[in-house]
């Protein structure tokens, strides 16, 4: 971020640092605070299957879509108005999904956040590599690690304020923190709306994102991001089944493996981001996760009841390539408006892949009345992250990439 005026450079960091944080806050507690309180829905009226089922489906579906589109907004609207945009989308989704009167109320309150934070998602890596460069490692740790925080958090209350207030306020307390979030995004995008009118701004070109196609580190970040998000949105739907049918542990017991992994992530937010951008550190990192996941799916495959819990916890381990995802995004770009494109191919890919692994995993069960092919599966995934992690630990960015291979960016 450039000014005349340091005194306003300072105050548009602070500002955007507060709109990432509750933006990132937002984009992961819409996400954890519906599942448990569908008990409590359904007592009030009548939850078919189709729709919860399309209610689980459509995070990634959204993700993808307004995932691809989110760059086509940013180079229409603005960085910060797409981001005000993004966040008034999940606070409005939020507040409908709380005021529902049936299924379909709930639904479309969930496409409606979902949407929103599918742009969210790829906004994120841009606003830091724009506001923060010079800090882009422990920015992204910070938003990351609000991102763990609000996914493990609204399980553990829902119930409770559900229980003391009712399931509308459980589910409508959480659009407190878009509304605020919303403010410096305000300021934020009517700064920028002035900048663009005071200064003569280069056009953001639309052949970034196409160009995105030809080069192998959009490609490996878009597998990274595959690998970690399919093995964790497969654990989070059938974990405690798998668990419940091979290890023969309880629900109760099932359920609390099932926190242990989501928990998992908030340590390799605080810490991944920083050895990535500090240290340079990414095919270790790449290692450990894909030999974690190897071991985690494979012990839930061969001695699944000698050992659940290390086995869930070295699953966990492989979802540590979010962070380094979207650390990457930020150091394999020159410009936030590269980093928007990357952001969005890689996400708007991996989460398009994604949507299917879960439901394949389930059609597979009902198959086969076997866990050993979903299994085998989550093995395959997670040696599918080494040869993206051979990508992108060559430390070069797209535009360079790009030059080697065509020309001037």
């Amino acid at each position: 971020m450039t000014s005349s005026d340091p005194r306003a450079q300072r105050r548009g960091r602070i500002l955007a640092l507060v709109g990432i944080v509750l933006l990132a806050f937002s984009l992961r507690s819409a996400v954890a605070s519906l599942s448990p309180l569908f008990d409590a829905i359904g007592a009030e009226f009548t939850l078919p299957a189709a729709v919860l089922g399309l209610i689980g489906t459509v995070p990634p579906l959204c993700f993808a879509v307004f995932g691809l589109l989110a760059s086509g907004f940013e180079r229409r609207f603005g960085l910060e108005r797409t981001a005000l945009v993004a966040l008034g989308a999940v606070a409005v989704g939020l507040v409908a999904r709380g005021a529902a009167t049936d299924a379909y109320g709930l639904l479309l309150g969930s496409a409606v956040i979902f949407a929103g934070v599918g742009v969210g998602n790829v906004l994120l890596p841009a606003l830091v590599k724009k506001y923060f460069p010079d800090r882009i490692g422990l920015l992204t740790t910070v938003y990351s690690t609000m991102m763990a925080i609000s996914t493990f958090m609204p399980p553990l209350v829902a119930v409770p304020i559900a229980d003391a207030a009712g399931w509308r306020v459980s589910l409508g307390v959480w659009s407190v923190f878009a509304l605020a979030g919303l403010a410096p995004w305000i300021v934020l995008a009517v700064r920028a709306r002035r900048a663009a009118v005071d200064v003569d701004l280069e056009p953001v070109s639309t052949r970034v994102f196409a160009r995105l196609w030809r080069l192998p580190t959009a490609w490996a970040l878009a597998v990274t991001f595959f690998a970690s998000s399919s093995v964790a949105y497969t654990s989070f739907a059938w974990l405690p089944k798998i668990l419940v049918d091979t290890a023969g542990v309880t629900p109760q017991v099932a359920g609390i493996l099932l926190s242990l992994f989501a928990l998992i992530g908030l340590p390799a937010s605080l810490v991944v981001p920083a050895l990535v951008a500090r240290r340079g550190i990414v095919m270790p990192l790449f290692v450990i996760a894909s030999v974690a996941g190897v071991l985690g799916a494979g012990g839930l495959l061969v001695a699944p009841a000698s050992a659940p819990w290390l086995w869930v916890s070295l699953l966990g381990t492989l979802p540590l390539l979010f962070p380094l995802v979207l650390t990457s995004v930020g150091l394999r770009t020159r410009t936030h408006d590269a980093t928007v494109a990357l952001s969005s191919f890689a996400q708007s890919l991996g989460y398009g892949v994604t949507m299917f692994i879960p439901l394949s995993v389930g059609l597979m069960h009902d198959a086969s009345g076997s866990w050993t092919g979903p299994l085998i599966i989550l093995v395959a995934i997670s040696l599918l992250a080494l040869p993206a992690g051979v990508v992108i630990a060559r430390r070069k960015t797209v535009e360079q990439e790009w030059e080697l291979r065509h020309g001037p960016w």
